[in-house]
């Protein structure tokens, strides 16, 4: 094979996101077809099927802005950040910076954190499994009551804590069909925890100060540390109400004492 004939794939591929390049010019039909009219047809049908694969992900996003601006939206993304895996529920990890830097969507402000809300929910359902805590562990090691401030939580591996400076929760969770959207103040902002329950992905609301505790354990932080950077944010944090919760959800893999 020539060195001529080997860059083909790679123009090929460079010609099919980008309509303004012209077929390579060894691309040769099988049949004898126009090759520029055949990439032309395949360009199509590739970017069609990537900007389907973003609205799959991303819904709501594409609910808030309308389906013709979310493809044109989706387009750009696509030539800006082909596909590096033929995986494409993988795809779109950067479609939240990307919407960011979209002059166009900047009358949505909170369009990138609704899309980064859909992208962490995704990341939950792929996430490895892991084991639950059982409640009688806690209760075993809550007598050990001196020894707890070294306590170290080990997360699921599903679980993310998010954070907007908007409603995005409520504006997601409106789009679910729970609660109305003319009811949410749009500049109050929201924080969640996302993770995976059994099948289920579920979006759990929470105060700033338990995301703050939640961050602190993905950090490697011990107990003690972790509920210093939570009541740093609020005096008034409910350590027991969290721990229920985490526990109910299946947010805790495994609990260490150092």
């Amino acid at each position: 094979m020539s060195a001529q004939c080997a860059h083909v794939p790679s123009r090929m591929a460079a010609s099919l996101l980008d309509p303004l390049l012209a077929a390579p010019d060894d691309l040769r039909a099988w049949n004898g077809s126009d090759p520029r009219h055949r990439l032309a047809v395949h360009r199509n049908n590739v970017l069609s099927s990537l900007i389907d694969a973003l609205a799959d992900t991303f819904p709501v996003a594409q609910e808030l802005v309308g389906e013709e601006f979310f493809r044109a939206l989706a387009a750009s993304f696509v030539r800006a950040a082909p596909p590096r895996t033929p995986i494409l529920a993988h795809y779109g990890a950067e479609f939240p910076d990307f919407v960011a830097g979209f002059p166009p969507a900047a009358n949505v402000p909170y369009l990138v954190d609704v899309a980064r809300l859909e992208w962490l929910r995704v990341q939950a359902y792929h996430a490895a499994d892991a084991a639950p805590v059982k409640q009688a562990v806690l209760a075993r090691l809550a007598t050990c009551t001196e020894a707890l401030g070294g306590l170290q939580l080990r997360l699921h591996p599903s679980v993310h804590a998010f954070s907007s400076p908007f409603a995005a929760v409520s504006i997601w969770s409106a789009h679910q069909g729970l609660g109305d959207l003319a009811d949410i103040d749009i500049h109050a902002g929201e924080c969640a925890l996302v993770l995976r329950q059994d099948l289920e992905v579920v979006v759990l609301p929470l105060a700033a100060e338990a995301i703050e505790f939640v961050k602190a354990v993905q950090c490697g932080a011990r107990l003690d540390a972790a509920v210093d950077a939570a009541v740093a944010r609020a005096a008034d944090f409910d350590l027991v109400t969290l721990l229920a919760a985490l526990l109910g959800r299946g947010a805790l893999c495994a609990l260490e004492l150092s």
